[in-house]
């Protein structure tokens, strides 16, 4: 199928400006002014914003926690992501405990994503056990595809200690790989909850209260001094707060490759939402949790400065159901919140419509940063002849506001619920296939594992 999109105004990191856009089966042939229709089906998007297919590089779809299993499988997961503009998901795949391989790791997710996705998707390998083994499978990790990992500082069935996480670190640097770390300290929290619940504290408003910022900037930290020594790149993923972020600083003043990626949570909402009555704390529980507005404000003027290099999602959803699972114990509540259906158009009502950012900068944030780190440049993360026709036409215009009741998560709650939205998504193309239009999902299930090379910046 050939289309030509006339009149919109392509986005790319550096400029935008208005072009036409000639796209013949998978793939984008031509961009300039003017074209000619060539017998290409023509689409008029006047008014409208181009942007490369968004990358939503931290995701978690079909994923057991906490006694239960995220409420988004791949298959409705990644239909909420298409119908919000995300064309490629990076899912968090992981080796078990117990003497399991990276590869059975993979094995199962493949399971999990195959042939369920309405978008592209790759995964990150996560990394809880480290032996000669596991050092081996590195290169078959990268051979097929996986040149990005995922390692804990936390969770008992997925931490690593400062010893395993030196020698993991050192050796995905030689293989021109990195990792990305959830920083936290494990320990501290461990007493914060114990002395919690010696006090009878065990609603949700206690969950921010027991993972300080403090304790994430400690962690990274530590992790950054780890990853000096180790002479390594590394990526501090889900970035919450100014002592963090200064810990980010200060590492790259000494020279180091620092990564750094935030999620719209931690932009737009504080910690008064765990004290919401009647439980409804609880639909907020994440890890780390959401911080102070002058964290918030901290992480715009990153973001600004392009002192941050993407916002994800972390998407892990829940219904209301299994949140009550912590009714009587806040640290039983599943941690995780949706976010892959309206990261674009709230970056972009928040971020771009207020002065923020501009959609320049949004561009880099969702679709050309990522794309580098994750070596799928210039395939994916820019409208260019020769790369995939992964096109996101943004209705400027349009306005909605955020509901559970429309949604597409498998969810009967959402964290950004009557948030009001000045933009929509109106059309998505996948590798050159209408998937999206007015809005409407109109094509399932096109999505496809795509092999990742080494990063690009």
């Amino acid at each position: 199928m050939k289309y030509l999109l006339k009149n919109g105004t392509v986005v790319t990191g550096e400029k935008s400006e208005q072009l036409d856009i000639l796209v013949e089966g998978e793939k984008i042939v031509q961009v300039g002014k003017n074209l000619p229709s060539e017998e290409a089906q023509e689409i008029d998007v006047s008014g409208k914003i181009l942007f490369p297919g968004f990358i939503d590089g931290h995701t978690h779809f079909d994923l057991e926690v906490a006694g239960t299993v995220t409420a988004d499988d791949f298959e409705t997961g990644t239909k909420a992501a298409i119908l919000g503009g995300t064309t490629f998901v990076i899912d968090y795949a992981s080796q078990d405990k117990g003497g399991h391989t990276l590869k059975e790791g993979l094995d199962k997710w493949h399971k999990k994503a195959d042939d369920k996705c309405s978008c592209d998707y790759s995964f990150h390998m996560s990394i809880v056990e480290w032996n000669e083994n596991t050092e081996q499978e590195i290169q078959d990790m990268i051979d097929h595809g996986i040149t990005s990992f995922k390692l804990y500082m936390t969770y008992p069935a997925m931490i690593v200690n400062d010893c395993d996480m030196y020698k993991i670190l050192k050796k995905l640097g030689k293989c021109g790989c990195f990792a990305g770390v959830h920083c936290e300290n494990a320990g501290v929290i461990d007493a914060l909850i114990a002395e919690a619940k010696k006090e009878g504290r065990l609603g949700p408003e206690n969950h921010p209260l027991v993972r300080p910022d403090t304790m994430e900037a400690e962690a990274v930290h530590r992790l950054l001094v780890i990853a000096r020594e180790a002479d390594a790149p590394v990526m501090v993923v889900h970035l919450t707060n100014k002592k963090a972020f200064e810990e980010v600083m200060h590492a790259r003043a000494n020279g180091q490759k620092v990564y750094a990626e935030t999620c719209p949570q931690y932009l737009l909402l504080d910690d008064s939402v765990y004290t919401k009555p009647d439980f409804q704390g609880a639909v907020y529980v994440c890890a780390p949790p959401i911080r102070k507005k002058e964290d918030q404000d901290c992480l715009w003027e990153a973001l600004s400065r392009e002192d941050i290099q993407t916002v994800a999602t972390d998407q892990c959803s829940f219904t209301l159901a299994q949140k009550a699972l912590g009714k009587d114990d806040f640290t039983k509540i599943p941690g995780g919140l949706p976010g892959v259906q309206t990261r674009g158009t709230l970056l972009y009502t928040y971020g771009v419509k207020e002065g923020r950012i501009t959609q320049e900068q949004m561009c880099k944030l969702l679709s050309e940063n990522p794309a580098k780190l994750y070596g799928v440049y210039p395939q994916k993360g820019v409208l260019a002849p020769g790369s995939d026709a992964d096109i996101v036409v943004l209705d400027p215009e349009k306005e909605s506001v955020i509901s559970a009741a429309t949604h597409a998560y498998n969810t009967d709650n959402n964290p950004f619920e009557g948030m009001r939205l000045r933009c929509g998504i109106d059309k998505v193309f996948l590798r050159g296939s209408l998937t999206v239009d007015d809005g409407r999902l109109v094509k399932e299930k096109l999505g496809k594992y795509i092999a990742r090379g080494k990063k690009q910046m």
